[in-house]
């Protein structure tokens, strides 16, 4: 993309309330023009935390991104002066941008701890390269297996594997119970 300035010590990292749907948008929007508006020593990385769920509807596996934090971006920026007052031009490039309906904390805005931000990179990190599945099951549960070698059958699930998205669950064949891995999206809950 554009040749990123590493952020000066200075630099903090804010929450941005967006419109629900948006978040994309305003990221976007955010790091294209801080280059038109010559704001690169003001504004620095912008984050939208996201991880991959998945989910089968009609016999087919589905992907998709979903927001750690709907409704939120999180942007490193110098908002305030070494006078401790607002810089006017970053505050109000932010502010303007569709999509945000302003700053967390209002018109003064409180710098996230970095704690806060270790706990968020942790969290994207924990999701990178992994599917979560849509529907989170528990162990005891029925389910009904919709892909495989067992299509049809109902089982109970015995263990759950989320790292690796697997569940034990024991099926009934000819009157025995017979333990079988799974992938999440590979069964349904039973519904009463």
């Amino acid at each position: 993309m554009s040749s990123e300035i590493s952020a000066p010590a200075t630099a903090q990292w804010f929450a941005l309330h967006t419109l629900s749907g948006q978040e994309n948008k305003v990221k976007a929007y955010i790091e294209k023009f801080k280059v038109v508006e010559e704001l690169e020593d003001s504004v620095f990385e912008v984050l939208l935390p996201t991880e991959v769920v998945s989910e089968v509807k009609n016999g087919k596996k589905s992907t998709k991104s979903r927001k750690l934090y709907p409704g939120y971006v999180f942007i490193q920026m110098n908002l305030y002066g070494e006078d401790g007052k607002v810089i006017n031009k970053p505050w109000y490039f932010i502010k303007e941008v569709n999509g945000v309906i302003g700053f967390v904390g209002g018109e003064r805005p409180a710098p996230l701890r970095q704690s806060e931000i270790d706990e968020i990179r942790a969290r994207i990190e924990a999701a990178n390269g992994k599917e979560v599945p849509k529907i989170q099951y528990a162990v005891g549960e029925e389910v009904k297996i919709t892909d495989g070698a067992f299509t049809n059958l109902t089982g109970r699930i015995d263990e759950i594997d989320p790292d690796r998205g697997k569940l034990k669950i024991s099926v009934s064949i000819f009157g025995r119970f017979t333990p079988v891995e799974l992938e999440y999206w590979q069964v349904h809950r039973i519904t009463e």
